[in-house]
């Protein structure tokens, strides 16, 4: 049998709260489906994150609905998919028996009984996002030996170890942070969380470990992997990543690799204003996601612009600073837009630049007043 893994779809995200990446979501969805139907897929494995955000909006909703029935009522292919950190576990479980009928098969909410779909001689073990509490709460008896999130692992996945079907091959699909796995950007949620790392050898035993959790593609050993996000969700690590999905061969337990193109690609651009302004790139760069480094002037809302006259699709713009060579303000075109009725964000933004740190409470309320003795100067004038 055949599956195609991915993974970290978050659908409903938008660029720093401004541009919605739907159209691009559709089209990398556009595009997996495509492999699938190619490759005479057996399965899907969607290894959590699908949405973005737990209450996900209206949006993202849609494009869930059309993609889900596509897959599963015309293409006839099962969706085997899991709650990531990002999804409301309750809500993307509801009716759940419901729609295994229709070949969508979703585990949101860990359960003392794993959640496991035969599929011939494939069992498929889905375990969704879990905490430590929630663990402690499913095996009461177990909660003593839970102290950290591989423990947790450990616990539920022995769990799932003495379920095997002698002779039965097992994949698991999960939604984790590996120890020493690379992350990008846009995978700052599992920056943070580094608290809930876990050691690979927590899921020995299985035979493929479809991972979601990191934007970035990567093969942990030779049965676990990542298969990233189908689309590129940050600067700097991802603009160099090929998103992609991978599909496993259950008979030989061989891995393919294949690209997902992208319906726009995401570049940084570095030069001088003038270097910037000729604008002399190849068309795919200038027609797709940009962040510019101006390397020899403060941009202001004059060079923003000049350079969206150049660059449909600009998004961040980072330029020097007041009074260090060395030090740069960076943000995005809607904060620069927003510059005058939100002086706080931008405020907050030169502080991250400037000083390695947001303003706590005090700073901000000296620079409201800063501002507000400005404005009333200005009118006295």
């Amino acid at each position: 049998m055949k599956f195609l893994h991915t993974s970290d779809w978050h659908l409903g995200m938008t660029f720093r709260g401004g541009l919605s990446y739907a159209p691009d979501q559709k089209y990398a969805i556009g595009e997996i489906c495509r492999i699938a139907s190619e490759e005479k897929i057996d399965g899907i494995l969607l290894a959590g994150d699908v949405f973005d955000k737990r209450i996900a909006s209206a949006e993202a909703l849609h494009i869930y609905d059309e993609a889900m029935t596509y897959i599963c009522a015309t293409l006839k292919i099962p969706m085997y998919m899991i709650a990531g950190n990002h999804d409301g576990a309750e809500r993307i479980s509801q009716c759940n028996e419901l729609l295994k009928k229709s070949g969508l098969f979703i585990a949101g909410v860990l359960s003392d009984k794993p959640r496991v779909i035969n599929a011939g001689d494939v069992d498929i073990y889905l375990l969704p996002w879990i905490s430590t509490d929630r663990v402690k709460a499913v095996y009461p008896h177990q909660a003593d030996e839970i102290s950290s999130m591989e423990d947790a692992y450990r616990v539920v996945l022995d769990h799932y170890r003495e379920s095997f079907v002698k002779g039965h091959k097992n994949i698991l699909v999960s939604h984790a942070f590996i120890v020493n796995a690379e992350t990008s950007v846009s995978d700052r949620a599992a920056e943070v969380g580094r608290a809930t790392m876990v050691a690979s050898c927590v899921f020995e035993g299985f035979d493929y470990v479809a991972l979601g959790h990191l934007h970035g593609p990567q093969q942990i050993n030779e049965k676990i992997r990542y298969s990233g996000s189908p689309m590129a969700y940050s600067f700097g690590k991802e603009e160099d990543q090929e998103k992609s999905v991978t599909i496993v061969d259950t008979d030989t337990w061989g891995q393919r690799v294949i690209a997902i193109p992208q319906l726009h690609k995401r570049t940084t651009l570095t030069g001088t204003f003038q270097e910037l302004m000729k604008a002399d790139f190849d068309e795919e760069t200038k027609d797709g996601y940009l962040r510019l480094e101006v390397t020899d002037s403060y941009v202001g809302m004059d060079s923003i612009a000049a350079f969206r006259e150049q660059y449909k699709n600009l998004l961040e713009v980072s330029g020097k600073g007041f009074d260090r060579d060395d030090a740069r303000i960076t943000m995005t075109i809607e904060e620069f837009e927003n510059s005058d009725t939100d002086p706080v964000s931008v405020f907050t933004q030169y502080c991250k630049d400037m000083l390695d740190e947001a303003p706590n409470e005090h700073l901000i309320a000296l620079f409201q007043d800063a501002l507000h003795e400005y404005e009333k100067e200005t009118v006295e004038e």
